[in-house]
């Protein structure tokens, strides 16, 4: 009897691995390639773009889009542009923003569920939580049963985390988390991260300067520049090696950025050394 070969199959990846979106890309016929926000590079250079993991952060300096383009996926996704999901109408969109509208995203699985943090709306998106609960006392229940104004910034954050991240399939939007986490809750919301990536219940996409949040070992790192978006490691982010660098001596970047003025004015360092 002849023999039959067998197929090796391939490893499936392990669940916490397995993003539930696959790709971000654009329709050619919508782009307005000298108009804002399709004159950023990151965004004209930068798509399509894959995600490879369940946890991405988006990095890069201010101004290079990141947050725009996180925006245009959360509106894409059918959450509310100015924070929150599909049921919270507390500011109304009727159109999707031009970046949005030309976005095309492509699923391993079309989930609905999950949250859009922006922290400079999140105090808006506290109130309208509180004036659900005048009507209906349960609408604290998913935020720690406790008003969100009435806990400190950092408090309310990690409220949400802790009490709304528990879909079992989601994708979480998050546009600098770390804005009111102090080093110790940053350290705790890497952990209910953990958590939810080790169930494989939950991918997130993650906007931050924050040189902890970027250590999360299973994350792939973006990097938004004038060259578009590349893959980075940890390591190599200026957000580690700046911090490193500061940290390891603080007195000279200190006698530098503090030194009083010379002979020569008010002149920045820079300037004084080329003349």
């Amino acid at each position: 009897m002849p023999r039959v070969p067998i197929k090796r199959l391939k490893p499936k990846q392990p669940a916490r691995n397995r993003p539930y979106l696959l790709k971000v890309s654009m329709l050619a016929d919508r782009v307005r390639p000298n108009e804002f926000p399709f004159s950023f590079p990151a965004i004209a250079h930068g798509l399509p773009l894959e995600f490879n993991h369940s946890v991405t952060f988006f990095v890069g300096e201010n101004g290079t889009g990141k947050s725009t383009l996180l925006e245009a996926i959360a509106q894409k996704c059918g959450f509310n542009p100015a924070g929150g999901n599909r049921n919270h109408v507390y500011t109304r969109h009727e159109t999707e923003s031009p970046l949005a509208s030309s976005l095309r995203l492509s699923w391993r699985k079309k989930v609905t569920r999950g949250f859009f943090l922006r922290a400079e709306s999140f105090f808006n998106f506290s109130t309208y939580v509180d004036n659900l609960a005048k009507e209906d006392p349960n609408a604290l229940a998913p935020y720690g049963g406790r008003s969100l104004h009435q806990q400190s910034h950092g408090e309310s954050f990690l409220a949400l985390f802790q009490n709304k991240f528990r879909y079992r399939e989601a994708i979480y939007l998050l546009d600098e988390p770390e804005a009111a986490l102090s080093p110790s809750r940053q350290l705790a919301f890497l952990r209910i991260l953990h958590e939810i990536d080790s169930r494989g219940e939950g991918q997130f996409i993650v906007a931050t300067h924050s040189p902890i949040l970027l250590a999360y070992p299973r994350a792939t790192i973006l990097f938004f520049d004038t060259h578009g978006i590349s893959k980075v490691a940890y390591k190599d982010t200026e957000h580690f090696q700046l911090t490193k660098r500061f940290l390891n001596n603080p007195d000279l970047y200190l006698r530098h950025l503090l030194a009083e003025e010379d002979q020569q004015g008010s002149l920045p360092l820079t300037e004084r050394k080329s003349r």
